[in-house]
């Protein structure tokens, strides 16, 4: 069985020590989906929601809390984000809204947390700012899609 690296030699948790691993270029992206009513996905597109523009506040919350991401899981280390993107894909038909975050850094332990926070904070925005008038809402499918840089290289998930 595999060792888990946020425990020490007692079983209590410890932060992984990367003071030792090169600084390379990072990349998470991560993916979610909000799924709505269809007018209330028709009142969202058409920027008619009581708390304003849905796609623009959620996308900054998104990239705040790519940001804080190490305030809110513990032993996640800080690390100096480059780049964070926010972006939607809408679909109609189906009443969904495609969140995809991809963040960046350059440092020595990964982003996935970042991008996988961003990802469920903009969803969690998007239902808040939709809540009054669409009730049964649903946050589905948050996982990371990919990730690159260290040890591991590339990995696609997707």
């Amino acid at each position: 069985m595999a060792k888990l690296t946020h425990l020490d030699e007692a079983g209590r948790p410890r932060m992984v020590d990367v003071t030792g691993k090169p600084d390379t270029h990072r990349q998470a992206v991560a993916k979610g989906t909000v799924r709505m009513q269809p007018a209330t996905f028709k009142l969202l597109k058409k920027g008619q929601m009581a708390k304003g523009d849905v796609l623009s506040v959620a996308q900054l919350a998104g990239i705040m809390a790519a940001k804080q991401t190490p305030g809110l899981i513990p032993l996640c280390h800080p690390v100096l984000i480059g780049k964070t993107d926010i972006a939607f894909r809408l679909d109609e038909k189906k009443s969904t809204i495609e969140i995809t975050a991809t963040v960046e850094s350059t440092g020595k332990t990964g982003v996935e947390m970042e991008a996988l926070t961003a990802t469920a904070i903009t969803a969690l925005t998007i239902y808040d700012m939709c809540k009054a008038v669409d009730r049964g809402i649903k946050i589905e499918n948050i996982r990371l899609v990919s990730k690159s840089g260290g040890k591991s290289g590339t990995i696609d998930l997707a």
